[in-house]
Parts: C-alpha cells; sequence; structure tokens
C-alpha cells in the first residue's frame, strides 16, 4: 500500500477511536451517576443537584415590634366613649373619625380636644384620656410606659406667610432654616423686600414644632433673636391671624391647603403637594397598652380602609 493511502486510514482509524472512547465515556456516566471531570473541579465550581440548606422560616427570626393590628369592629357596644387628645394637627381627623365613627355605631361617643402631642401623652400615661394624637415619633421612655404608637397617614408640614405678603418667590431649607435660628432677619436677604421678618414659632409642646425642629433644623436649636415670638398655644389660627405681611411660620399643611388669608412658600422649588417634599412626617395614635375594647374598636376603625378614606377626605 503507497503512503498516499495510509494517511486516510490513519485519521479514519483515530476518528473510529475517538467515538468508541466517547460512547464509552457517556455510557459510565449514565450508569454511574458521576460526573469524574466535576470530581475534580474545585467545590464551589460544582453544579450541585442537592437542594441548598432550608432558610430558617420567619417565625425562627426575630421580628421588629410592630402596633397591634386591631380588627375592623362589626359592632361596638352603646354607651361606648372614646377620649382623644393631643397634636393640633391631627384636628381635622378626630373631627372627621368622630362623625363617621359614632355614625356608623350609635350610641357610642368620641370626646375630642387638642392641646399638643406633648400634652396628649402625658394624658394618656396619666389614663386622662384613652388615645394620644401624637405628631412625632415617641420619645424612649414613652416607650417604655408602655405606649404603643399606631400610624395613621403622613403629613406634610408647610411654610406659609400671609396672603398679602409681597415675598413670591421660594426658599431653600437652608434659608429658612436660617430664618428660624435668627441668622437671617431681613425679607431683602432671601430676594424680597427690605424689611425685617417677623417669624413665629409654636411652644415646645407642639409636635409640629418637634418635628419641623428634627427634619429642617436637623436637632439644632431655634432663634432667639428679637424678630421671632414664640406663640402661648399650639394652634393654626392664631399664627395665621398673627402673619399680616412681614410674618412667617409654619403648620400641618391640612390646616393651611385653600386658606384665603394664608398661602405656602415653594421649598427647594417643591410644593407640599409633592411627594418628594422634604417636610414630612408621620402622623400617629398612641395607646396605653393593653388597649381597652373601646380603643381596639376605635383604633380598628380608623385603620380600616372606611377609615383611611375618612382621613383622606380631611385633605381635599
Amino acid at each position: 500500500m503507497s503512503r498516499n493511502n495510509e494517511a486516510p486510514i490513519l485519521i479514519l482509524s483515530l476518528l473510529i477511536t475517538g467515538a468508541i472512547l466517547g460512547g464509552g465515556y457517556w455510557w459510565f456516566s449514565r450508569q454511574s451517576g458521576t460526573n469524574p471531570i466535576g470530581s475534580l473541579l474545585p467545590q464551589s465550581e460544582k453544579t450541585s443537584t442537592q437542594s441548598p440548606p432550608a432558610a430558617a422560616s420567619d417565625a425562627q427570626l426575630p421580628s421588629p415590634p410592630s402596633p397591634a393590628a386591631f380588627p375592623p369592629p362589626t359592632t361596638v357596644a352603646s354607651g361606648t366613649t372614646v377620649r382623644i387628645n393631643g397634636s393640633t394637627s391631627m384636628a381635622q381627623i378626630n373631627k372627621a373619625l368622630k362623625d363617621n365613627f359614632e355614625q356608623s355605631f350609635p350610641q357610642t361617643k368620641v370626646e375630642i380636644n387638642a392641646q399638643g402631642s406633648d400634652q396628649g401623652v402625658e394624658m394618656l400615661v396619666n389614663r386622662q384620656i384613652d388615645i394620644a394624637a401624637v405628631s412625632r415619633p415617641l420619645h424612649h421612655e414613652e416607650k417604655a410606659q408602655g405606649l404603643i404608637a399606631v400610624p395613621v397617614t403622613q403629613d406634610a408640614i408647610a411654610i406659609i406667610v400671609g396672603d398679602k405678603n409681597p415675598f413670591r418667590k421660594g426658599l431653600t431649607q437652608n434659608q429658612v432654616a436660617d430664618i428660624f435660628q435668627g441668622k437671617i432677619t431681613d425679607w431683602s436677604a432671601v430676594g424680597g423686600t427690605p424689611g425685617t421678618i417677623r417669624v413665629f414659632n409654636r411652644p415646645a409642646t407642639s409636635g409640629t414644632r418637634q418635628a419641623f425642629e428634627e427634619l429642617l433644623l436637623k436637632g439644632s436649636n431655634f432663634g432667639t433673636t428679637p424678630n421671632i415670638t414664640m406663640m402661648p398655644r399650639d394652634a393654626t389660627t392664631p399664627i395665621i391671624q398673627a402673619l399680616g405681611t412681614d410674618g412667617i411660620s409654619y403648620a400641618t399643611y391640612a390646616q393651611v391647603d385653600n386658606q384665603k388669608t394664608a398661602r405656602t412658600v415653594a421649598l427647594d422649588g417643591l410644593t407640599p403637594e409633592a411627594a418628594n417634599y422634604p417636610l414630612q412626617r408621620t402622623l400617629y395614635y398612641v395607646y396605653k397598652d393593653p388597649p381597652s375594647e373601646a380603643v381596639q374598636a376605635f383604633l380598628g376603625y380608623a385603620t380600616a380602609p372606611i377609615g383611611r378614606q375618612v382621613i383622606a377626605s380631611t385633605n381635599q
């Protein structure tokens, strides 16, 4: 046989031998259920045929504490009374829920007042009321006394001036902080007509003031310059009446929206309706553990879909 004929025969023989070996390897792998190549790989590169270890169940993991979820009441005992006091920012919410709760459950009574968040918390601790309306998070020492906060809704704190104030521009957060700390005292410093800025602040017991201080001043103190007046009580109406043409203050947006004698000032180009408006906080109903049946009924109603609709209507 010539050398020209030997080369093709040699190649064909090699191909047949390779096919036989490959087939044998495949048959062996199927029969043994092993992967000889895989056994040579590092453990991290192997593809496991076993299920990964089961993750710990939710019941085994510590869960953060959360307020008790009260079911919506279907009936409420005749003669049930619920006493609520606290944040002025929640006065409209309290009134709307009171009216609808009493209408839904005849022969019940909801007594409401609004003397400030701190006052409400103090009265709740002393068992003088059943529920405190609070416009700030609870302090550690308040939680330690068995108080539990139930989130009710989100609220925006609006910067307000009198409707006849000639200042028609917006302000930045830094400018507002400087105004309330007494660093800026003249309207000309923020692009307005020259004249003293009269600042109206809320009393220290106000939850709105405490939230404003935390959100905008970042924990710094309010100013005490002569142009800053601290109102004797935590109420929005007297503040609006005092604004005039050169005053500035802040209030929960629901209380000043659609006002004819006051208007809001944009903050960093955003109005309080904006989803990313910077001065937003949570409003709470607070109860003392363990809750009474009356408290469970009212909070169950307030946090149910019907209660949320009532609350939403106060912002319209």
